[in-house]
């Protein structure tokens, strides 16, 4: 089951004497809920998401997940990063396997899930091969594989598809949010790709910057999978983007979830 998230008034500053990063941020994240993050470079995306992993402490406000304050990384809220980010003289099992070694997993259990996970993401006969040997596509996968292992209750996602051909990145841009929907996880992805925001999430948050702050939302209510060519799929789009220009001006606001230019969108 996934973890309900909570955004407790957040602001940041990285030097007590320097500008705040992030700005008063109080939201919240259902549990299985999918949470699309954008904006533009240095609005504090990152920034917020290693806060939700525990690798970065706020000055003021905090995180909680389920209702406990995050000081720390944990099993239960995983990160994948736009680089995989293995173990190059490690097979993919191994890699796969870090997670749970760490747990001290007895072998044979160890072994079983790290099988069906790779099974999963379709990189069963490739378990005994380096990892230097893959492309970037399968080494992701193998992360993905890695995160998924500890049964996180929480991913996070920092543009980890922004390095791969289209091909690649569209495919796993239909299998994280499925897997997710499946195991009921929580999932949150900074992205600067409105089309990636749509395809994946059940909500889009948009961020200003300087300082950075969450100023309009969207709910998307999109059967799965997602097609972009689909009439709705661009209606949304086009409105998410009205929102995104605006961020620019300083005009967006929370509005946007709620207006009735910004209705939830679904398939008859």
């Amino acid at each position: 089951m996934g973890a309900r998230i909570s955004l407790d008034y957040i602001s940041h500053k990285f030097h007590s004497s320097g500008p705040y990063t992030l700005k008063n941020i109080e939201d919240s994240i259902e549990p299985g809920e999918l949470v699309a993050l954008i904006g533009r470079s240095g609005c504090g995306k990152s920034t917020l998401l290693h806060m939700l992993a525990g690798l970065l402490q706020p000055s003021e406000g905090c995180v909680r997940i389920n209702s406990r304050q995050v000081t720390k990384p944990s099993a239960k809220w995983n990160m994948m990063f736009q680089k995989a980010s293995l173990y190059p003289w490690m097979s993919v099992k191994e890699n796969a396997a870090l997670g749970l070694l760490f747990a001290g997993t007895p072998k044979a259990e160890m072994n079983a899930k790290v099988d069906s996970l790779l099974d999963m993401v379709g990189l069963h006969d490739k378990k005994d091969v380096n990892v230097q040997s893959l492309s970037g596509g399968q080494q992701q996968r193998v992360a993905l594989a890695r995160s998924l292992a500890t049964e996180p209750e929480v991913l996070l996602l920092d543009e980890p598809f922004s390095a791969l051909d289209a091909f690649t990145r569209t495919a796993l841009q239909e299998e994280v949010p499925a897997i997710c929907r499946e195991r009921g996880i929580t999932m949150v992805i900074v992205t600067h790709d409105i089309d990636e925001a749509i395809t994946m999430a059940d909500r889009v948050m948009i961020m200003s910057q300087n300082p950075g702050q969450i100023v309009s939302e969207l709910k998307v209510g999109l059967p799965w999978p997602r097609r972009h060519m689909d009439a709705d799929f661009q209606s949304l789009r086009d409105e998410l983007m009205r929102s995104f220009k605006g961020t620019d001006s300083g005009l967006a606001g929370k509005q946007a979830s709620s207006s009735p230019k910004s209705p939830a969108i679904s398939a008859a």
